[in-house]
């Protein structure tokens, strides 16, 4: 485990308990990492609700309720899908965030797109902020790490802006 990274998730665990926000998670290249940095911060049980990790986009539809129009225009690695996801994720959960996470972790492409292509969303009550990423795919962990490090930090601007 990423010491910085771990940091950047006891930060979000620790400002989603001070403002009593709870999280839903819906990831894909990550496989359950970012779930995995979350649960390992003490006191988390309070505020994460839900981690769901839809590789295919079956699940993605079905668990998550990401349109099946989105998926056959856009793909599994768009911003759509990454919105979708997250706002799939919260209203799955009931939860105030829904976080997610796509992409292509490598070595190889993915539906035409390079390795290290990632989006990343949060939703909230007021609406849905995506952020593309363009990760140097030196191999899938790192690709891995570096998206789980942005989403979190992700996390800690959306808590911030909601708890104003």
């Amino acid at each position: 485990m990423n010491n910085k990274t771990y940091e950047t998730s006891a930060a979000a665990v620790a400002l989603l308990n001070d403002n009593g926000f709870t999280v839903a998670v819906a990831e894909s290249c990550t496989g359950g990492l970012l779930s995995s940095y979350l649960t390992a911060v003490p006191g988390v049980s309070a505020v994460y609700e839900l981690g769901v990790t839809s590789y295919s986009c079956r699940i993605k539809n079905k668990i998550l309720g990401v349109k099946e129009e989105t998926l056959d225009a856009f793909g599994a690695v768009s911003e759509n899908t990454a919105r979708e996801m997250a706002e799939g994720v919260r209203q799955k959960a009931g939860s105030d965030i829904g976080l997610s996470v796509t992409g292509v972790a490598g070595p190889d492409g993915s539906e035409g797109h390079a390795p290290g292509l990632v989006f990343i969303a949060a939703a909230d009550k007021g609406g849905t902020r995506v952020k593309k990423l363009n990760i140097d795919p030196i191999n899938r962990e790192t690709v891995r790490e570096t998206a789980v490090k942005a989403v979190l930090e992700l996390l800690i601007k959306t808590v911030e802006e909601v708890a104003k």
